[in-house]
């Protein structure tokens, strides 16, 4: 769901300047409007951090309204997803990569109903752990597996959001998958050996 603040950055846009749909495309507050939480799905998991993912929405969506006319055609969304992917990164080079920023969990994962509370609690540990898993990920990887699994992009549309070839995409995503594997494995393997000694020691956990 995107935020109050994300829909005011489109309605403050200097609509004077915004150009009408042309043979059946869209203009370009009409492109800008369309990607809206693709847009905010790409920066809030590279930053891990609301706010900066808003600003640096904010600032991608100036960029791309004053210099629509750059654009060419195509995939409107790979578009603007690389204006925003760049400033994503111009952000994290300045903070550092932002180690010790924090993520909005809620604006991702809705709650699902269950049948009961023990399946609720299960399931939400299941997210919390991907999640974690996923912010672990190097931002190289996080990207594209996000672009590919979230936004269901193709390989073509990641390569030409990120501009690297399609090759070094799938090499991305196979690395991005298994690393991701690995890490829910073994938080798996540390919470089960930890069931494993409560379950022998209820005096472990204490």
């Amino acid at each position: 769901m995107v935020s109050k603040r994300g829909k005011s950055i489109v309605e403050n846009l200097p609509t004077q300047h915004a150009e009408p749909p042309v043979d059946g495309t869209l203009g370009n507050m009409g492109l800008l409007v369309a990607h809206l939480d693709a847009a905010y799905n790409l920066a809030r998991w590279l930053l891990r951090n609301e706010t900066q993912a808003e600003d640096a929405v904010q600032e991608a969506y100036l960029r791309a309204f004053h210099h629509f006319k750059t654009f060419q055609g195509g995939d409107g969304r790979a578009w603007l997803l690389t204006i925003v992917r760049n400033g994503c990164y111009d952000r994290l080079k300045q903070s550092a990569a932002g180690t010790h920023s924090t993520f909005d969990e809620q604006t991702h994962f809705a709650c699902q109903k269950t049948l009961n509370p023990e399946s609720s609690l299960l399931r939400q540990e299941r997210t919390e752990q991907l999640r974690r898993a996923l912010e672990n990920l190097p931002p190289q990887l996080r990207e594209v597996l996000v672009l590919r699994e979230f936004e269901e992009m193709s390989y073509k549309q990641i390569a030409t959001a990120v501009e690297i070839p399609v090759g070094t995409v799938m090499s991305r995503l196979s690395r991005a998958r298994q690393q991701l594997q690995q890490i829910v494995f073994a938080v798996d393997r540390a919470q089960e050996t930890a069931r494993i000694r409560y379950a022998q020691d209820p005096s472990y956990c204490r």
